[in-house]
């Protein structure tokens, strides 16, 4: 059986991937949201926080592991 992606994985990854973030997951592990707060986050424009994450998880967007995730951003 394949390992299917969970809330924890994705939380992971967008820790991991950007410095000191908060992050807190909602969602059934195909189709989330994240709600992720950086101090990395600080004058950067709501659309390039977003990319930010993004970033995080692309691999598994372009995988098709995960099929949509909303992003919430604050510093």
């Amino acid at each position: 059986m394949e390992n299917m992606l969970t809330i924890e994985d994705i939380k992971k990854r967008i820790e991991d991937g950007i410095a000191g973030a908060q992050v807190e997951v909602v969602g059934d592990g195909c189709n989330c949201e994240a709600t992720v707060v950086s101090s990395s986050f600080e004058g950067k424009s709501l659309l390039a926080q977003q990319r930010e994450v993004m970033a995080t998880v692309n691999d598994l967007i372009l995988s098709g592991e995960l099929h949509a995730l909303a992003i919430k951003t604050s510093v």
